[in-house]
């Protein structure tokens, strides 16, 4: 079996081409295994995972564990908010008092950019990067690579869109790094004070026209404002934001083109994206969710095989 050339999935930076396709690959058959009656297999019996979120998120934590449980791994959910580090526990302590617990895996979102690459240095155990801050987060990337590989064949020569808060999402530097990886034209589209101020070293280009921009693409990401990462205002007001960057069916029908619509979520409807685009055909957003599975028991399956297979 090929076999992942990393031990922990801390960020798509740190995989090769060859990763994402043996991921793609893996989740291709995990799909198959999720649309069977019996939607389970018993892969990761002897394999215990914890899954350690210390900011709130409902999405992407069901997704793991539906994952996990779809594999057969065991379970261990920790939720910081009601645990002790509200007492002050160091983050080392906490994951060190679980792993006592012979836990294997480490599944962790943080609000710290760096937490899990400093977690998998400092502690015996695989990490998986479920987010960290504004850094990566690396399985929705996947997700969302895979799911436009799904819808057109290929990513390679792809026009990819990501529109929206650039600035505070992991999620937009999760899926540059993996769609240029990949062979994919990337542009970012926002506005100004929100797109970092080196955007275009990572390899894209800045188009503040959100019509042209869709013009341009095969297929838009559109990613909602982070008002809970924003310390002061990044632009006049929600209604503004709206009028020049929320997608709409008009706009969509005066392209004159097909594009495809991806969305992370949570979604602020009536926002960043119309009730009526995220409800409509061009839309992908709930085969995100449903690849999202597949994608994590990919992940997840491919970093414990080098726990059950002997160490060359």
């Amino acid at each position: 079996m090929n076999t992942l050339s990393v031990d922990h999935l801390l960020g798509i930076k740190y995989l090769k081409e060859a990763d994402l396709q043996l991921i793609f690959e893996t989740a291709d058959h995990f799909k198959e295994v999720i649309n069977r009656p019996i939607k389970k297999v018993p892969s990761l019996r002897d394999v215990t995972i914890a899954n350690l979120f210390f900011e709130n998120s409902t999405r992407t934590k069901l997704s793991f564990e539906l994952a996990e449980k779809r594999l057969s791994a065991d379970i261990l959910n920790f939720s910081a908010a009601q645990s002790s580090v509200k007492k002050g526990e160091t983050l080392i302590d906490t994951v060190n008092n679980i792993l006592a617990m012979k836990v294997d895996m480490v599944v962790m979102r943080h609000p710290n950019p760096g937490a899990a690459e400093f977690l998998s240095k400092n502690v015996n155990a695989i990490i998986v990067n479920a987010g960290d801050g504004t850094h990566e987060h690396p399985t929705q990337a996947l997700l969302d690579t895979y799911s436009i590989r799904e819808r057109f064949g290929e990513v390679t020569g792809k026009r990819i869109v990501i529109v929206g808060d650039i600035l505070h999402s992991r999620v937009a530097l999760s899926n540059i790094f993996a769609l240029n990886m990949l062979g994919a034209e990337v542009k970012v589209c926002g506005p100004k004070s929100l797109l970092p101020k080196h955007i275009e070293s990572l390899g894209v280009t800045i188009e503040p026209d959100l019509k042209r921009a869709l013009s341009w693409c095969d297929a838009a990401n559109m990613l909602r404002v982070q008002n809970e990462r924003m310390d002061k205002s990044y632009f006049p007001s929600i209604r503004e934001y709206t009028q020049l960057y929320g997608l709409t069916l008009p706009l969509l029908k005066s392209l004159r083109k097909e594009i495809t619509i991806l969305h992370p979520g949570p979604m602020n409807r009536g926002v960043e994206i119309s009730s009526d685009v995220a409800d409509s055909e061009h839309a992908i957003i709930l085969d995100q969710v449903e690849n999202g599975v597949a994608i994590r028991m990919a992940v997840i399956y491919l970093l414990a095989a080098k726990l059950i297979k002997p160490q060359q």
